[in-house]
């Protein structure tokens, strides 16, 4: 492990506070939400040459044509996830950085995550091991299938926009369970939308305008 991992402590906590001023200032109401954000060292889940721009808010790039979120989308989602209470478990799909699995496994008890590009993974993976988040379970796989096998979740967050809400999602939320996914193309608008689970249809509010990479198909090693 590099000293860049390592090195928890390199970026001013000033920094961090001011990026948490931002966000509240932009809407972020949950103060949870806030202190994680606060906390959690976000350079960890980028490359060294960008740790100088990891506490600003705007996405990065992070290899293999992907981006860590900007921090008011993370903020956002995990507020979103949480605000009718902490469900037992989550569903990420689209592991990424590793970065908002991170924040979600410091307010959820049990955060499942898939990834499609297993280098990202890898990396992730370090970076939690290093964090002691020993709540993370990921997996390599097409995110769009999600993870049958621990469903059903109370909260699915999708991290990348498909164009449709994919169906197998849909079929893994449980009832009274709340997915909030980006849905659009990368040349069109995106927006953001909520859709809850009840006893006999899928309920969908629409949020704000968002910019995330495309859910693709298909599993990369």
């Amino acid at each position: 492990m590099n000293k860049h991992i390592q090195g928890i402590g390199m970026t001013s906590q000033r920094t961090r506070d001011r990026l948490v001023d931002r966000l509240r200032a932009e809407g972020i109401q949950n103060e949870r939400v806030l202190e994680v954000i606060r906390t959690t060292p976000r350079h960890m889940f980028i490359d060294e040459a960008l740790a100088h721009r990891a506490y600003e808010d705007t996405a990065l790039p992070i290899g293999q044509g992907q981006t860590i979120s900007q921090p008011y989308s993370v903020a956002r989602m995990t507020e979103i996830i949480i605000e009718n209470g902490i469900p037992d478990k989550v569903l990420e799909v689209g592991t990424g950085s590793g970065y908002q699995s991170a924040v979600l496994a410091r307010l959820i008890p049990k955060v499942y995550t898939v990834e499609r590009i297993n280098g990202l993974l890898i990396k992730a993976r370090e970076c939690h091991r290093a964090l002691r988040l020993n709540n993370i379970f990921a997996k390599h796989s097409d995110g769009s299938w999600g993870w049958p096998e621990k469903a059903p979740y109370p909260a699915i967050m999708v991290t990348a926009a498909p164009e449709h809400v994919p169906e197998s999602l849909l079929e893994q939320l449980s009832v009274g369970g709340r997915m909030v996914i980006p849905v659009g193309t990368v040349s069109g608008a995106q927006k953001l939308k909520l859709i809850t689970r009840t006893d006999s249809a899928y309920e969908e509010q629409t949020l704000n305008a968002v910019k995330f990479v495309p859910l693709l198909d298909g599993s990369i090693r």
